[in-house]
């Protein structure tokens, strides 16, 4: 793959329309709402070098509000379809690249139903070989060496 570079301006028209328009707030507090632009440039960066959120170079907005889209575009599928657009062929390499990054949470209820499809304990292997019992006293102890007298 060719080294990451972030998405000109030809790109951006194409994938624009693909995301979700988000809202602007009711209330006027708080930080304003961050460049998608640059939002989908660090999820691009983060996927494309294979690092850690936090490890994102500062001209991106915060990893949190790109790890926070990232995992709404991831779920509702537009991710998939902008990668698509962008890389063609080769998205299908980065999202499954990203996907085994991904750490999935299982909630109680699939625990349980993974649990009940567990087959019962598989007998062992092999068997331990015996083991000889212990003496009773520690003075009933005979080396294995001769002694020097």
């Amino acid at each position: 793959m060719n080294p990451y570079r972030d998405i000109n301006d030809e790109e951006w028209q194409r994938v624009a329309p693909l995301l979700p328009e988000l809202r602007p707030r009711s209330e006027l507090r708080g930080r304003p709402l961050a460049n998608t632009r640059s939002v989908l440039n660090g999820v691009l960066w983060v996927m494309y070098s294979g690092a850690t959120w936090s490890a994102m170079p500062r001209k991106y907005p915060s990893y949190q509000t790109c790890h926070r889209r990232f995992k709404a575009w991831y779920e509702s599928g537009v991710l998939k379809r902008v990668m698509d657009q962008l890389f063609g062929a080769a998205s299908e390499e980065l999202c499954k690249l990203m996907e085994a990054r991904m750490r999935t949470h299982v909630s109680a209820e699939q625990k349980s139903v993974d649990a009940e499809k567990v087959p019962a304990a598989a007998p062992p292997a092999y068997s331990p070989a015996a083991v000889k019992p212990l003496p009773s006293s520690p003075f009933a102890y005979t080396s294995p060496f001769k002694h020097a007298a």
